[in-house]
């Protein structure tokens, strides 16, 4: 594997002598504009596969995307490549329609420390929910950008990271009624704790995440990726939690 590949992969042509929060937020930025968040191995018959080799075969070499598992475990790779002190962590992702977070730790984010600072960098998480730069690991800060403005919130050791909802334009009093107006002050995406993770923690849960009836990503053909600034474009087929 070779890193000139991927920072041509992602379009990324600016230094990366200074292991500082503006490198940082400028890969993962790139990143998430240029690789998709998508799920289309196992609707064309191909395993999601977690092995690093793979992943960077399937995104860099032959231009595809994926996910969550497999993005970010590319971007841990190319961040401590490069000399980033980087964590991979395990995330509980909120099911609004169950009203709880996961049973099962089903996603990979990242924590890089610069300067005795934390952050947290996500490359994987896509659509609307999808941040870009990284999130200070700060409780109770509110943090604006391009998409939304996110916070996190500890409790106890856990983490949470939340959506805040911008004020709204309200047309007219028939738009109150619409399912298209976000009723809540804030969407809940998922939870994690500072346990430092490997890769091969998530092995069991990408095979059921792949194989299981009961998960979304058997029933629905996912693909989004950050165009332009407060952009996403994307498609799925079928129930999408």
């Amino acid at each position: 594997m070779n890193i000139e590949a991927y920072f041509e992969r992602i379009g990324y042509k600016n230094s990366r002598d200074k292991l500082d929060l503006e490198t940082l937020a400028d890969i993962l930025q790139h990143q998430v504009q240029a690789i998709p968040f998508e799920n289309l191995n196992i609707h064309c018959g191909e395993a999601m596969e977690l092995d690093l080799e793979a992943i960077f075969d399937q995104i860099v070499r032959r231009n595809r995307g994926g996910w969550c598992l497999q993005v970010n475990h590319l971007l841990y790779w190319a961040l401590t490549t490069i000399g980033f002190e980087t964590t991979m962590l395990g995330g509980y992702v909120y099911n609004t329609f169950a009203d709880k977070y996961s049973n099962a730790m089903i996603h990979l984010l990242l924590k890089v420390t610069i300067d005795g600072r934390d952050y947290i960098a996500d490359a994987g998480f896509g659509r609307s929910y999808q941040m870009w730069q990284p999130l200070e690991l700060i409780s109770g800060k509110y943090q604006p950008q391009m998409p939304c403005i996110f916070r996190l919130t500890e409790e106890r050791g856990t983490w949470y990271l939340d959506q805040i909802r911008r004020e709204q334009y309200i047309p007219n009093q028939e738009f109150l009624d619409s399912d298209l107006l976000e009723k809540n002050e804030y969407r809940k995406i998922y939870s994690f704790t500072l346990e430092p993770r490997t890769i091969k923690d998530f092995e069991s849960v990408n095979t059921y995440l792949q194989e299981s009836p009961a998960s979304v990503f058997t029933s629905s053909a996912l693909k989004s990726r950050i165009v332009s600034p407060g952009r996403c474009r994307g498609g799925f087929s079928g129930a999408v939690l």
